[in-house]
């Protein structure tokens, strides 16, 4: 019971952004934004496809960030009549949206890197350098904002996914423009980019399925049916256990709904009680719908 009550502690602490945890996010949206338009400029003014694609991905940044703290304050809703599991999933469905812009923007980014490869553009060094710097910076700091968070949720886990691509994006400029003023090496900035595209698809497409897996009632992956079964059949007076349907709700929070084949009628309560406690207690299933059969009505 002791670890149950401190892993949903421990959710709370980390998963329900504080205030001061979302005005961090702000600031960090605040700062891609205005990035996003020094960048703009700068890759304009000398000519950077490399420049402009971290825009583009800076701006991608703001956005992901800003779905990520729409998504917390949906989720923190009650549940109500319209929906009864409560908001939290909200979370889940951000994060799908972020890591599907995220792989949109690692295709693109191949598509651009390929076209530039065969016909490369004369790029104007420093400035790309200095702006590219100050990306950095930002990311770094964005980043540093969202990594506490992304350990304990997806949504945030794929707003900092946003974040370190680009941290590596700038990386990725300031290394091609440093080649570039002093070799001359104009099809350094095209391989950046595939490299910084390749990191963002390998990323994105690794994180995927957690989210599809429970927006689809997936089992969650730390739980085996088979035990749970065997641990609800080896309660005294439970006979059979079908129709196990295990889920995740958010998160957080794992339901399950089952038959329970009982031989004595008299038995219901008592048995309820003791396979409740068992699930919350050994398997941390809050959320637990058991319906109750005699022997001799097993269902097919």
């Amino acid at each position: 019971m002791g670890h149950n009550h401190h892993h949903h502690h421990h959710h709370h602490h980390h998963g329900d952004l504080s205030i001061k945890g979302e005005r961090r996010l702000l600031w960090a949206v605040g700062a891609n934004i205005l990035l996003t338009l020094a960048q703009v400029i700068g890759g304009l003014i000398s000519g950077s496809l490399s420049l402009i694609a971290d825009a583009l991905h800076n701006f991608s940044d703001a956005a992901s960030l800003l779905i990520a703290l729409v998504a917390i304050r949906i989720g923190r809703k009650p549940p109500d009549k319209f929906k009864t599991f409560g908001y939290k999933r909200a979370e889940t469905i951000a994060a799908l949206v972020n890591l599907t812009t995220l792989i949109i923007i690692g295709c693109y980014l191949c598509y651009e890197a390929i076209v530039r490869f065969f016909a490369p553009e004369p790029i104007m060094g420093w400035t790309v350098i200095i702006v590219a710097t100050v990306a950095l910076a930002v990311d770094l700091f964005t980043a540093a904002l969202t990594y506490a968070q992304s350990k304990h949720s997806m949504n945030m886990r794929a707003a900092f996914l946003h974040n370190m691509t680009d941290a590596l994006a700038s990386v990725g400029v300031i290394i091609a423009g440093t080649l570039v003023l002093l070799y001359g090496w104009l099809w350094v900035d095209a391989v950046m980019t595939l490299l910084i595209a390749g990191y963002v698809l390998w990323h994105g497409f690794l994180e995927m399925p957690k989210v599809v897996h429970l927006l689809m009632e997936g089992t969650p992956e730390h739980i085996d049916i088979k035990d749970v079964i065997s641990a609800m059949e080896t309660q005294k007076g439970v006979i059979n256990i079908h129709h196990v349907h295990i889920w995740q709700l958010d998160e957080s929070r794992i339901a399950l709904e089952a038959h329970v084949v009982v031989l004595e009628k008299e038995e219901y309560e008592k048995i309820k009680a003791e396979l409740k406690s068992l699930l919350h207690d050994r398997f941390s299933i809050e959320h637990s719908t058991l319906e109750f059969e005699m022997n001799a009505r097993i269902c097919p």
